[in-house]
């Protein structure tokens, strides 16, 4: 190859390196590129002429002239958060709603057409709606019920945002305030009722607990007043059995008789045979040391009558 050739090959390159970028700048001049979930309006005079929804590249030639435009509108679901929306509740209490809007364009035409500002109308649309709907209902029924309310506010809205080519999937309501001095009220009622509550609690258990004493002091009296009775009906029995026998029944009353007798006052001594101990002589005995205990011994007579004397 001779120079000759060689300048010809590297002028033929440096062309084709300058000419890329004019054939790309050209092909962006007179076609463009459709993304996935996008949707490209194209007008002429003002007046919408195609709708390229197939993503890829389209030529569109004619974009090149002064009264074509094209507008690219996303299809993607979207959402927005609106925060601060001051409602005074069903008893006047102002409450503070932040709601989360999940969204998506349903038809570009009237999304861009149909209003002048979807996005401001929106917000404006779902504020008013909270305010309607949440106006009615207390703060607790707000609390609780958020998933609820939050249907009925993306409900009421619903006829008017197809309208705009918009569709509401989800409307929720993501928080709920009150006011610094307006929550300080809440939980000062809150406490009180806390304290009433637990009062009345505490009272009912000491009433129960005074009941259920009440009831046990009754039947344990009723137990103690059978048990008493019997050991007299005992003490009869074993006197109608005694009855037989007199000698044994005269040996028990005797023997009950010198348990009447205090050991520390006085000492008597009686009912030795004359082969037997003396008298004196069991008076010198020694005193056991471990002490006099009182000691009940009932009286069996023959008319089954019962005494009980401390020895």
């Amino acid at each position: 190859m001779n120079s000759s050739q060689l300048l010809q090959l590297i002028g033929g390159i440096v062309a084709g390196l300058c000419t890329l970028p004019f054939l790309i700048g050209l092909g962006r001049l007179f076609g463009l590129q459709v993304e996935d979930e996008e949707t490209v309006l194209v007008t002429r005079f003002g007046k919408l002429e195609k709708t390229l929804d197939k993503p890829g590249w389209h030529w569109v030639p004619e974009r090149v002239l002064p009264w074509v435009r094209t507008f690219p509108v996303s299809r993607a679901r979207d959402f927005r958060d609106i925060t601060n929306i001051q409602v005074n509740d069903a008893r006047g209490t102002t409450v503070i709603v932040d709601l989360w809007l999940e969204f998506r364009v349903a038809d570009p035409a009237r999304a861009l057409f149909g209003v002048a500002d979807w996005d401001k109308s929106l917000r404006a649309l779902v504020t008013h709606a909270a305010l309607s709907i949440l106006g009615n209902r207390s703060f607790e029924h707000i609390l609780c019920d958020r998933s609820e309310l939050g249907e009925k506010v993306r409900q009421d809205i619903q006829d008017e945002t197809q309208r705009w080519g918009l569709e509401v999937e989800r409307v929720l309501i993501r928080n709920v305030s009150l006011r610094p001095e307006v929550a300080q009220q809440v939980f000062d009622t809150l406490s009180a009722r806390l304290e009433r509550a637990t009062a009345e609690v505490e009272e009912e258990g000491r009433q129960r607990v005074a009941l259920l004493d009440a009831q046990t002091s009754a039947q344990v009296a009723a137990l103690v007043a059978e048990a008493k009775g019997q050991y007299p009906a005992a003490v009869g029995r074993a006197f109608a059995v005694l009855g037989k026998q007199p000698r044994v029944l005269h040996s028990y009353n005797e023997l009950y008789s010198l348990s009447q007798v205090r050991p520390h006052r006085t000492v008597a001594f009686h009912g030795f045979d004359a082969d037997e101990m003396r008298a004196v002589d069991a008076a010198m005995l020694p005193t056991p040391t471990n002490g006099a205990q009182d000691l009940e011994v009932p009286a069996l007579r023959p008319n089954g009558d019962e005494r009980k004397i401390e020895a």
